[in-house]
């Protein structure tokens, strides 16, 4: 997904849930920042590179793909952006290797997501908005996984549904390969990762293969997945993001307090019967960013014109406060939200016997504070201070 849906969705949903304009806006914050947190950026903050939630293009280009390097690549795109949707799901006549990245496959409504969100609970607008990313991208992102793998991300042949179903009548989407070309939904010219059949290319890390496709929420489109033998598989995006706004409706009623418990294939459908409509004809409009119509539906909802992003508006913060005082600003909440995430998803990989994003402290008894990444964890395993 894109700033359209992570930024201005996000706002019109935490508002929907109950969340006041200034809350919602640090909520569709958060949920913006998680693609913009790199370790670039952490660096330049003097903050906890751990806790990046992303990778630049510049960073995967000069990502190496050894064990150490596929295993930190896996720990960020695993943990925020492609949930795995079922961590022990069986598939006959194959072995460990693969199947261990067949489990990161990414799809809604998971163990995984219910873990996200009740991870969530009482930590702050700014975990509530970092859930809410993961969440949503659930639905955008299925079907591929957090990890480079040419045998699951692979994919070919696709083609943009005339309706709401696969016809002789659905239009080629043809692919290029220049980053710089801007994808055009009146040609069906789109950009996409040159093909590598290396297993661990970068090219073969999440959608790539199937460009920006998965993150326009108008898209319809039929294509052949590696994972899935080759054979059709079809994505409704409308659909898919639809359900993705109603299910962010209801997990944030539950962070508020409003409901008891999150429980997975339950929406908020029926009490958002009478947004439908605006909603869906944001969502089915042929535009490459959808950013202003939900701004205007935003601002419908809650009176309040939604500030556009900037990513420097809390940085001033962070930088001037002391060390001890650094995680009480709104950034130092967003870092210890991720590294908690971070290190909960990772656990719960490691606990399913998949080595591909490391090896896990358990860090229940321990608290956050000097949380690390995949080496800390492996220095602490030896000392014998963690568990897991």
């Amino acid at each position: 997904m894109q700033e359209d849906f992570h930024y201005y969705a996000t706002y019109c949903a935490a508002y929907l849930a109950g969340y006041t304009p200034e809350e919602s806006s640090e909520i569709a914050y958060s949920a913006q920042f998680v693609d913009l947190c790199t370790r670039t950026l952490l660096e330049k903050l003097k903050g906890p590179v751990q806790a990046a939630t992303t990778q630049s293009q510049l960073e995967l280009a000069d990502a190496k793909t050894d064990i150490p390097g596929l295993q930190d690549i896996t720990r960020i795109w695993s943990s925020f952006h492609f949930l795995p949707g079922d961590l022990y799901v069986k598939k006959k006549w194959r072995g460990r290797r693969y199947m261990q990245r067949y489990r990161l496959i990414c799809n809604p409504d998971s163990d995984l997501i219910v873990e996200t969100v009740q991870l969530a609970k009482g930590k702050g607008l700014q975990a509530a908005g970092l859930a809410m990313h993961i969440l949503a991208d659930t639905w955008a992102h299925r079907y591929f996984a957090g990890t480079p793998s040419f045998v699951i991300n692979n994919a070919t042949s696709f083609y943009e549904l005339k309706g709401e179903s696969a016809s002789d009548d659905d239009t080629r989407i043809i692919f290029r390969h220049n980053p710089t070309a801007r994808d055009d939904p009146e040609t069906n010219y789109y950009t996409n990762t040159i093909y590598q059949n290396d297993e661990r290319s970068i090219m073969n890390l999440g959608h790539g293969r199937a460009g920006h496709l998965p993150d326009y929420s108008f898209m319809r489109y039929r294509y052949l997945p590696a994972w899935g033998d080759y054979e059709v598989i079809i994505k409704d995006n409308p659909r898919d993001y639809w359900h993705a706004f109603c299910q962010m409706v209801y997990a944030m009623k539950y962070l508020r307090g409003e409901r008891d418990s999150f429980e997975k294939k339950h929406y908020e459908e029926e009490n958002l019967e009478m947004w439908k409509s605006d909603i869906m004809r944001i969502l089915e409009k042929r535009q490459l960013l959808a950013s202003d119509d939900w701004k205007a539906f935003g601002f419908g909802l809650s009176g309040v014109s939604l500030e556009d992003f900037n990513i420097e508006k809390y940085q001033a913060e962070y930088v001037a406060a002391a060390s001890d005082e650094k995680y009480s600003t709104f950034l130092g909440r967003f870092f210890l939200a991720a590294l908690a995430q971070k290190s909960m998803v990772t656990n719960r990989i490691f606990m399913s016997r998949n080595r591909l994003a490391g090896f896990s402290v358990n860090y229940d008894k321990r608290g956050l504070k000097g949380i690390r990444d995949y080496w800390k964890l492996v220095e602490m395993r030896k000392r014998g201070d963690g568990n897991g």
